[in-house]
């Protein structure tokens, strides 16, 4: 039977989010790109959403899909119901695909090879689902923009350098250069194609420019970015460069330089070249560049400049920072910290807007953009996998952006496009954040879950092996909303960090300090643990494995721990080796005696592809509370549940023999929770605590970023009757 709680989904909800209302964006829907797909074709192959841009009425939008070589339609009519409406081939490498009247224009990179680019425009009528014509324009293409009255499209022909040859150094010929391409009565006019040249203007390298990305302002001006030769060229309405200057250089401070396991951001880099890749303009004396940089530079932020050059506002590490407290720090990817690659810019209800997308921490943020030399953060919205292109549509109150990675060969996620909407409301994202503490608290990888004993709203959340050099308690308040995590406390060993752990589990043990459960990898050399911690995360004592344990070890251990009066039970997510097939064991250590006993515990049987396991459990009252899962996200998730099993029915038997069965009892699904906020299923939650108030709490586990969208998921399901 099912155990029911007293809130509603909804209402769980609404108490982790801030309790003011203003127009805010939220994602409202997400589809994933092998829904395109044909009835029949193959499924599993690889898929991708890159750039995206809308038809001039908003209903629909299109994204280039360079895998399949295709371009790929959504409507948006209902944004909340986004519907598959095709692919189209366009005969090569869709770089970037845009509107102007009813056709679709689509730069394709045709290339042999590096040595040998080349490239076309098709004209693609979506109503057909047809290329109705094409332009060779002689190279290989990156970015397209249109004019804003529709008279011609501006394309950035690359030419894109080798970086396998010469450690990718420039020059590497033949050079980039820039293609202005009549529009007239919706079909373009090559024989009308005029090239820009850009040599001989950057510092670095300026026989081999590189063009990036180029956007048109309302005056019929091009901005471009040269990218690997750091540097911004301005054409005028006749095609001709009217300025040019370079992107300049950064001086950073408090970031994180060393891919290490842990996140210290005391580091600086000192003239790190901006290397633009995005690029808007923000209106007629401004436009904005998102730093990626790409050979040797990447500033982690974004640089609004003076049309003249000069630079009217930098974001520094700030936009950086305001992702770490989101738990979002790519640790496993630290050279360019955040990588911000993608800009935005729209006026909603006569403000403008800027959107900045971070390539590595899968976020957007959204800033205020009234005055260009002072942007003001608004929102930090969540992404998907690596977002790559984002187009606004002020008219209908809707964003949407393009997230390229396409994680299913590991088991993962697909790529995405997601839709948000404007509205009055309040943010649904994030759900749990280290803002507003005196120090930057980085965090990741939220784990096992539990309860202070005596303080209501106040719980422990551990880190697993995504900061495998700082195993880390932190403190979570969460009578804020969104909560707060507002401490973290290192895992030390005789007065070093604690080496060799992948913390799972956290229980108090009534006295201010804690027991900790370290999953474990035996094949990377991990013991399983457990451990005793002082409440400055000293450990104190550390409890062996007896050898009947030891000797049926697998990769995949121990996943929580609570206490019930002397005897500290713990979870083990797997079958080990001697289990039977779809029973997991229970483990009961007794403090006093130092014993272990066990009982079995019923897995569901997972589906195809799948397997099944146990992430979490915790006392409360009398009931021990589990939540079991699969492995599986977006449409393949399954079983993601929280579970009990009385007390009265525990009776663990020595290990080594035969075990009892416990019976066990759905209490919730928590697929409808993970759900809520418009984006794929995640796979792992982890973490399940019942505060002093008897209020149920679970969290998810963001995996550092890697592989993931480093979305967390925090939320109450209200008091446990």
């Amino acid at each position: 039977m099912q155990f029911r709680l007293c809130l509603t989904s909804a209402l769980a909800l609404a108490t982790a989010l801030p309790a003011s209302a203003e127009m805010v964006f939220n994602r409202v829907a997400s589809l994933a790109t092998p829904a395109n797909m044909a009835e029949g074709e193959d499924r599993s192959r690889e898929t991708s959403a890159e750039i995206i841009s809308a038809s001039e009425d908003g209903m629909v939008l299109v994204y280039t899909d360079s895998p399949l070589g295709v371009v790929g339609l959504v409507d948006i009519t209902d944004p909340k119901a986004p519907k598959p409406m095709g692919n189209i081939d366009v005969g090569g490498e869709p770089t970037t695909a845009v509107f102007v009247g009813s056709m679709i224009f689509a730069g394709v990179n045709t290339s042999e090879s590096l040595a040998n680019p080349s490239g076309k425009l098709v004209t693609v009528d979506p109503a057909t689902k047809a290329v109705v014509a094409e332009c060779d324009i002689g190279g290989q293409p990156d970015a397209v923009a249109r004019a804003k009255d529709g008279s011609f499209l501006a394309i950035a022909i690359e030419n894109e350098r080798d970086e396998d040859l010469n450690d990718g150094a420039l020059p590497q010929m033949p050079a980039g250069f820039v293609v202005k391409l009549p529009i007239t009565g919706g079909v373009a006019d090559c024989a009308a194609m005029q090239r820009i040249d850009l040599t001989g203007l950057a510092d670095v390298a300026g026989d081999d420019p590189e063009p990036e990305y180029v956007d048109v302002n309302p005056a019929g001006e091009i901005v471009v970015t040269l990218q690997e030769n750091n540097h911004i060229v301005v054409i005028g309405a006749d095609g001709v460069v009217s300025g040019h200057f370079s992107a300049g250089a950064v001086d950073l401070t408090g970031i994180d330089t060393g891919r290490d396991g842990k996140m210290d951001f005391s580091g600086a880099k000192m003239g790190v070249p901006r290397e633009p890749d995005a690029v808007k303009w923000v209106d007629a004396d401004h436009f904005v560049t998102a730093n990626e940089g790409d050979w040797k530079g990447g500033s982690r932020g974004f640089t609004i400049f003076n049309r003249d050059g000069s630079v009217a506002y930098d974001s520094g590490s700030s936009l950086e920072h305001a992702m770490v407290a989101m738990g979002h720090y790519p640790d496993h990817r630290n050279s360019k910290g955040v990588e911000l690659e993608s800009v935005e810019v729209a006026t909603f209800d006569g403000v403008p807007h800027l959107f900045v997308a971070s390539e590595r921490a899968s976020l957007v943020a959204v800033y205020d953009l009234t005055n260009p030399a002072a942007p003001v953060l608004k929102q930090i919205l969540p992404s998907g996998i690596s977002p790559e292109g984002m187009v606004a549509i002020p008219a209908r109150n809707l964003f949407a952006t393009a997230n390229e990675v396409d994680l299913r060969a590991d088991g993962l996620a697909p790529a995405h496009v997601m839709v948000y909407a404007r509205a009055e409301g309040v943010a649904a994202y994030p759900t749990i954040t280290s803002a507003g503490t005196d120090t930057l608290i980085g965090w990741a990888a939220l784990s096992g879950l539990a309860a202070d004993p005596a303080e209501a709203g106040k719980l422990y959340a551990v880190s697993d092996s995504a900061l495998s050099a700082a195993p880390t308690i932190y403190t979570i308040d969460a009578s804020q909303a969104p909560a707060r995590i507002t401490a973290a406390t290192v895992v030390t060993r005789g007065g070093e960090t604690a080496q060799k752990l992948d913390l799972e589990g956290i229980t108090s043990d009534g006295e201010g300090g804690f027991w900790l459960a370290s999953e474990g990898r035996s094949d990377r050399l991990i013991p399983h643990a457990l451990l005793h911690v002082d409440a400055d995360g000293k450990i104190t004592k550390e409890i062996p494995l007896p050898e009947v344990l030891l000797d049926q070890e697998i990769r995949f251990g121990f996943e929580g721990v609570t206490k019930v009066g002397d005897v500290l039970w713990l979870a083990v997510q797997r079958e080990w080796q001697d289990d039977p097939a779809g029973m997991v064991k229970l483990l009961a250590y007794d403090i006093t005696n130092a014993s272990w006993t066990a009982v079995h515990y019923p897995l569901d049987a997972p589906g195809e592809g799948a397997w099944m396991g146990l992430s979490e459990i915790t006392l409360s009252g009398d009931h021990l509370y589990l939540i079991e899962r699969d492995n599986q996200n977006a449409d393949r998730a399954a079983t993601k549940k929280l579970t009990r099993v009385a007390l009265a029915d525990l009776a663990p038997a020595p290990l080594g023999g035969p075990l009892p069965v416990v019976t066990k009892e759905l209490v919730r699904d928590l697929i409808p929770d993970l759900n809520l906020h418009g984006g794929y299923t995640s796979e792992k939650v982890e973490g399940f605590a019942v505060d002093a108030a008897g209020i149920g709490w679970l969290v998810t586990d963001n995996d550092g970023t890697n592989d993931s969208s480093g979305e967390t998921y925090f939320w109450s399901i209200g008091a446990l009757n």
